[in-house]
């Protein structure tokens, strides 16, 4: 039997999120620290591992966003939990191509995984990228955050309501099983929930307290050297009830509290809730879109398209199946949703109406 006390590091009970931010996170023997989680030989795949056309699409709209920016002498582009690094080492080869702009921009990759660093600088050499863990590094010129699939893996909190009560969701540990309790939340953060409109008819609720304190500090980046943040997430727009937390091993569903620290453990990310904030801490939003759609207004078919002249029938027929799971809606092009946060003048963004 699998020993679960370390998750726990000496704890009689622990909130949701800070018990997977240990199984997640923990230097020794957290997921994300002690396993290659990507592509086939891993537990998933992300946008970028299906197809290159994801990667040059991020790439086209960064440097669209630094021309509606007034084509800045020094841009910071950051990329939020990097993954394996293919999308970056995509965005460096599609820069080369756009000289002015590629003079011009500093790229940072924002990682907090020693073993992730290590698979991404592997992957991407180049003495332009530098990896940081902390926002104070980046001082000058506007910015540009982006993250795909980084909000749906900060641990969340998980409530419930009972009467007048909200009581948060706890895991102990008992003879190495573990086992649900409710307690009563802190006031701090009843009066936080209670102040979003968008939960306030649930009877469950999930809140990213953890991902809403990493993304205050990107905001302030933001407040201070204007920009943007485009996040790219699995998730929905309507506030529900569900219990969304999730796990997944070799590709398989995996049960939440099995396989601790060999399976990838997410949730599902609120768009409606995250829309919220943002407009709380006064930054002007796009119209939530679906992956599908902002693939396509950037071109993506058309850029398919031209591809596919080059190639012989295999491999048209590999490059238009990739192409399918980042557009299709029963695969990844209705279930990931684009949002857009910005601080700057201009209202018109590339990809978005």
């Amino acid at each position: 039997m699998k020993n679960n006390s370390k998750f726990f590091k000496n704890s009689k009970a622990l909130p949701v999120d800070k018990f997977f931010y240990n199984v997640m996170y923990d230097k020794k023997n957290g997921y994300y620290n002690s396993k290659y989680p990507f592509g086939n030989r891993g537990d998933y795949i992300t946008s970028p591992n299906i197809s290159n056309l994801f990667s040059e699409m991020i790439a086209i709209w960064i440097v669209a966003t630094w021309e509606i920016l007034g084509k800045p002498d020094k841009l910071n582009v950051v990329e939020l939990g990097p993954g394996d690094g293919s999308l970056t080492k995509t965005l460096l080869s599609v820069f080369k191509k756009f000289p002015e702009f590629n003079r011009s921009k500093k790229i940072y990759l924002f990682e907090i995984s020693n073993l992730l660093r290590k698979v991404q600088k592997r992957k991407i050499k180049s003495r332009n990228v530098t990896w940081i863990n902390k926002f104070e590094k980046i001082k000058k010129g506007p910015v540009i955050f982006f993250g795909n699939e980084f909000f749906d893996a900060i641990p969340i909190k998980q409530f419930k309501r009972e009467k007048n009560l909200i009581l948060e969701k706890y895991f102990t540990l008992k003879t190495n099983d573990i086992k649900e309790i409710f307690k009563r939340a802190n006031n701090e953060d009843v009066k936080t929930i209670n102040s979003y409109k968008s939960l306030k008819k649930l009877k469950f609720i999930e809140f990213p307290k953890n991902g809403f304190y990493e993304l205050k500090k990107i905001i302030k980046k933001l407040k201070k050297l204007k920009g943007c943040l485009l996040l790219i997430d699995y998730g929905y727009v309507k506030s529900n009830n569900q219990n969304t937390l999730q796990s997944v091993i070799k590709h398989k569903k995996n049960y939440i509290l099995k396989n601790l620290g060999n399976a990838d453990v997410t949730s599902h990310v609120n768009f409606d809730l995250l829309q919220e904030f943002f407009l709380k801490n006064n930054l002007k939003i796009k119209k939530i879109i679906s992956q599908n759609e902002f693939l396509k207004n950037l071109g993506i078919i058309e850029r398919a398209n031209i591809i596919a002249r080059k190639m012989k029938f295999s491999e048209q027929s590999n490059l238009y199946i990739r192409l399918q799971r980042l557009l299709s809606p029963k695969s990844m092009g209705s279930l990931f949703k684009v949002i857009l946060a910005y601080n700057f003048k201009n209202d018109q963004y590339f990809g978005f109406k």
